[in-house]
């Protein structure tokens, strides 16, 4: 679970969230929707621990997030919206690679499940040269499931796919039951087939709704029955 209590971050004389009070329950799979320039990133930065907490906390399962505890990092995972993969070498070797630098070993068997569970286990051995850019984003998401993290922060996930490799970004994040997400979108079609929630960040300002609630509050059109 994502817990916000009070937070405010500025850049300079510009308040770029204000008092922000907000939680992500456990196993939801919230949107987290503004517009451009509104502090998505700034937020996100946040509860990486990118961007140090000056007023507020924040807490990741129950942990509080700061430089001298990184505990909480071991519950969270991020698939930022340009994942930055060697294109030399195949979707295994990147794999291989990644998996080694967060754990110094890798697991070929939890390897092979994640891989399989976004449908490129039969393009393991194709240089990443060659990948689309859904199977690029799908081997980032495998790269990042590999840590079997209970919360996932997803910044664009779907982000200049295809209709086909956004329907299987999707087709996986909908198959994640035991898993916490928050993921950036601009999307309303994806927001309404996947997504539980929504928090709508405007002029430093967040809110949480059902995603039913959002769509009829701003006049966004509704979801089917």
């Amino acid at each position: 679970m994502i817990k916000v209590t009070g937070l405010n971050q500025s850049f300079g004389k510009r308040k770029v969230l204000d008092s922000v009070t907000i939680e992500v329950g456990k196993n939801e799979i919230c949107a987290l929707v503004g517009r451009n320039g509104a502090g998505k990133s700034t937020f996100i930065n946040s509860l990486l621990g990118l961007l140090p907490v000056k007023q507020g906390s924040i807490a990741i399962n129950g942990i509080e997030v700061t430089k001298k505890n990184d505990e909480w990092k071991k519950a969270i995972a991020y698939l930022p919206e340009k994942f930055m993969l060697y294109p030399m070498l195949t979707g295994l070797e990147n794999m291989n690679f990644f998996a080694e630098a967060v754990s110094g070993t890798s697991d070929l068997k939890r390897i092979e499940q994640v891989l399989r569970s976004v449908s490129l286990w039969d393009d393991r051995g194709v240089q990443v040269k060659s990948y689309s850019k859904g199977m690029l984003q799908r081997l980032g998401l495998a790269i990042t499931l590999y840590q079997d993290s209970s919360i996932l922060i997803l910044d664009e996930p779907t982000s200049g796919i295809d209709p086909m490799g956004r329907k299987e970004i999707l087709e996986v994040l909908r198959s994640l039951h035991d898993k916490t997400i928050l993921l950036s979108s601009h999307h309303l079609d994806e927001i309404r087939q996947i997504c539980t929630h929504v928090v709508f960040l405007d002029e430093g300002k967040m809110e949480k709704f059902t995603v039913r609630d959002f769509l009829e509050t701003h006049h966004l059109g509704g979801i089917e029955s």
